[in-house]
């Protein structure tokens, strides 16, 4: 088949995915809606299902995309937002603001507390890695390793202060979609789609950037200020996302890998076909766990369980190479 039929031919096919997910997500769940009061089920239609289904649309895209960015930027086949720490920093943003909260009965939102920690993590990563006046990939990982292993280590120290009390952390800190109103969605999704918008924007030049630095200069490419735009907005699709849901882990590992696998090694095709990918990923792990479950499971977790042999297969596959 030729090669942009073959590509058509997969958008169009995510697309269809996508929107037969949508669909079976709105009709399925612990209630049916078809036996139910016509305005309880429209409230439970329109201010519960709803909201959860366009988010996980949303973080399942800014998730995708930041992990194909960070995989380039890293050339790391097993980075993503982790790699650097980010998640950790929001996570352990957002456990401040809870032990304080619940400790002190003080109402510190916990989102802008989980973004203010992953951009203040992404500042003090890059300022460790800094060498010889720019970035390099080797330094940045080890860096964000660093970082985020303290970040993590202050998460279980506030695990162990706040006692019997951890249990709004550890909640948080599964991941989930639920209970979230259509204003916070959307104000998310704004976000997410200006971030996703400057990553396609910058994807011939990333495609350039994965043969490294030297050669990036070579052909005109501005390397370090294209570099540090796309660690910042990553950071920032990632905080919003993590400071809103919680940890979702390994949507960012799994999903680039599974495009490059159909589309090559085009971030011009990976970018968009990532982000139908990664929703479609995303909305069905949520719809599993809210409704296919005897009880609700947390859709970090099940992510994690299907994205943890994964990232084994990768590294195993990698380290024979």
């Amino acid at each position: 088949m030729n090669r942009p039929h073959k590509i058509t031919l997969v958008v169009i096919l995510m697309i269809l995915v996508l929107v037969l997910m949508f669909i079976a997500a709105l009709a399925c769940g612990k209630v049916n809606l078809l036996t139910i009061d016509k305005e309880l089920g429209s409230t439970i239609l329109f201010k519960v299902r709803l909201p959860r289904i366009i988010l996980a649309i949303i973080v399942g895209m800014a998730l995708s995309v930041s992990g194909v960015v960070l995989q380039c930027l890293l050339n790391n086949p097993l980075a993503d937002s982790y790699t650097l720490g980010i998640s950790s920093g929001a996570a352990f943003g957002a456990c401040l603001a809870i032990y304080i909260n619940i400790t002190y009965d003080i109402n510190i939102p916990t989102q802008p507390m989980a973004i203010l920690f992953s951009l203040m993590v992404l500042i003090i990563v890059i300022w460790m890695a800094k060498s010889k006046g720019y970035l390099t990939t080797s330094s940045l990982v080890l860096a964000g390793i660093i970082v985020g292993s303290v970040c993590s280590a202050g998460v279980s120290f506030l695990k162990a202060l706040a006692d019997e009390n951890a249990t709004a952390m550890i909640f948080w800190l599964m991941g989930n979609l639920a209970s979230k109103s259509m204003k916070q969605v959307l104000s998310l999704g704004i976000v997410i789609l200006f971030g996703i918008a400057i990553c396609m924007y910058y994807s011939k030049e990333l495609n350039i950037m994965t043969m490294g630095r030297r050669e990036s200069l070579l052909v005109g490419v501005n390397y370090d200020r294209i570099y540090k735009t796309l660690l910042v907005v990553c950071t920032v699709m990632t905080a919003f996302c993590v400071s809103l849901c919680g940890i979702i882990g390994f949507v960012g590992l799994v999903v680039p890998h599974l495009t490059r696998l159909m589309v090559g090694a085009d971030n011009r095709k990976i970018i968009p076909i990532s982000t139908l990918m990664g929703a479609s990923l995303l909305l069905a792990a949520d719809t599993i766990t809210r409704s296919a479950l005897a009880h609700e499971l947390p859709v970090g977790v099940l992510t994690t369980l299907i994205g943890g042999p994964f990232f084994c297969y990768i590294f195993m596959t990698k380290r024979v190479e």
